[in-house]
């Protein structure tokens, strides 16, 4: 089964997303780029009130848009974001220079880091497979451009196929995201990863990803996603 992911940027959403049963709750800002993190007091604030009434539903946040070259401050910030009670530290990979050692100094580091690799350009198979050997916990294939095109537009669908099925072998779970929309549904349950990651999606369409989440469509998508799996049951 594919479990729904909803980033929010504030408490509110994230209990509205919460009680709409969203899998994963993920702390971001989308007004500050792909990646936007959120400030750190306000992600322990939003770990707290939100484990206090959902004892058990992960939450992830993000560290911000950096380069794959500033490993110091790449360092405080995943240390900081942990340290504030989140069950995952996303941060972004770009493919190119400074990926491998990129890659490698986050498995080097005493958190729970998800890597999310930036496929704008297609998915680059050898990080990704470096990636599934250096034994994250996970790994998101995800767009660094917020312009109207999906993962899918960037993306062969079978090479990425390829990729999830790398990473399953070696245990890590699997997440896509990259403005997804219902006409990517097919596609996602095709390529069944075990997460897959929405904003703009479960806002307003009028105000895209920077509007106010909606449970309704929280609703929509975790029914949608999880349709593919009850049919094989009946």
């Amino acid at each position: 089964m594919t479990a729904l992911l909803a980033s929010v940027r504030s408490a509110d959403e994230a209990f509205d997303a919460a009680h709409a049963g969203a899998e994963l709750i993920d702390l971001k800002e989308p007004s500050a780029g792909a990646l936007g993190g959120v400030a750190v007091g306000d992600i322990a604030h939003i770990v707290r009130e939100l484990r206090a009434r959902f004892a058990v539903r992960p939450i992830s946040a993000t560290i911000g848009d950096l380069p794959n070259e500033a490993l110091d401050e790449i360092t405080t910030r995943v240390l900081d974001v942990a340290a504030a009670g989140v069950d995952y530290v996303k941060v972004g990979v770009s493919p190119g220079a400074g990926a491998v050692a990129c890659l490698r100094h986050l498995a080097s580091l005493p958190a729970a880091v998800v890597p999310v690799l930036l496929s704008d350009d297609g998915v680059d198979r050898e990080l990704c497979a470096l990636a599934a050997r250096l034994g994250f916990v996970g790994i998101v294939f995800d767009t660094a451009s917020k312009n109207g095109r999906t993962l899918f537009d960037c993306v062969d669908v079978a090479e990425l196929g390829a990729c999830i099925a790398d990473v399953r072998a070696r245990g890590a779970m699997t997440a896509i995201a990259g403005s997804l929309g219902w006409d990517d549904l097919d596609r996602i349950h095709l390529l069944s990863p075990d997460i897959a990651g929405f904003r703009g999606a479960l806002c307003d369409e009028r105000d895209g990803r920077g509007g106010r989440l909606d449970p309704a469509r929280v609703q929509q998508w975790v029914r949608a996603l999880h349709a593919r799996s009850l049919v094989g049951l009946l």
